[in-house]
């Protein structure tokens, strides 16, 4: 249940960082460089979620869904 929460918890901060850098993206309209720090963020926290799901993957955390008939 753990990992599944910090996959959740680090989603959540990707979405917080794309709409924030889309918000000084309007309101700063290219003055300041906070539009870039929370978009460099973003890619940061995806790469350790794509990181992370590899490595539960790996470790047997995490299964994927499959179908049996």
């Amino acid at each position: 249940m753990l990992p599944k929460l910090i996959i959740v918890v680090i989603f959540i901060g990707i979405l917080y960082c794309l709409f924030s850098g889309m918000f000084y993206m309007i309101k700063d309209k290219g003055d300041s460089t906070r539009n870039v720090k929370a978009l460099s963020f973003r890619i940061g926290l995806s790469l350790a979620l794509f990181a992370l799901l590899i490595i539960g993957y790996l470790t047997g955390y995490l299964q994927p869904n499959t179908v049996h008939p």
